[in-house]
């Protein structure tokens, strides 16, 4: 994704409305992972070749984690400082993932394309939630 991509996607008259759809839309996805790991942490862990215990954590995390992102998301104008806590914990949750895969997971073939396509995808909304929020700052001023 180039840098004008994301900045082309938030073009909108109401950025903030933009912002809002983006921060519910990485909760609702967040939120159905987190699920997922929770309720399905010993299938899934042997499908990606991770500890059912590791998937379990996560999954814990991950729901809180939905549930702050999708309550920012629910305000009217949610808070610069919040969302900029966003977009951080999902730039580090990318990296991490992308050291953890190098570092210290083995996981199945399948497991290593999810661990990418996961990060890509966190980063992806780190991106677009940033690219929002500069709009809508911009057309505030």
């Amino acid at each position: 994704m180039s840098t004008n991509q994301p900045a082309a996607l938030v073009r909108t008259a109401q950025p903030q409305a933009m912002l809002r759809r983006f921060l519910a839309l990485d909760a609702a996805v967040t939120g159905a992972n987190a699920l997922a790991y929770l309720a399905l942490s010993g299938p899934l862990g042997r499908l990606l070749g991770t500890d059912s215990g590791l998937l379990l954590a996560l999954g814990a995390f991950l729901a809180l984690y939905a549930a702050a992102v999708g309550l920012l998301a629910a305000r009217s104008r949610p808070p610069a400082l919040g969302v900029r806590a966003v977009v951080e914990a999902n730039l580090a949750w990318a990296a991490l993932s992308f050291a953890a895969l190098a570092l210290w997971l083995t996981p199945t073939t399948a497991g290593a394309v999810w661990t990418v396509l996961q990060a890509l995808v966190v980063a992806a909304f780190a991106l677009l939630q940033h690219a929002a929020l500069r709009a809508r700052q911009g057309s505030s001023v």
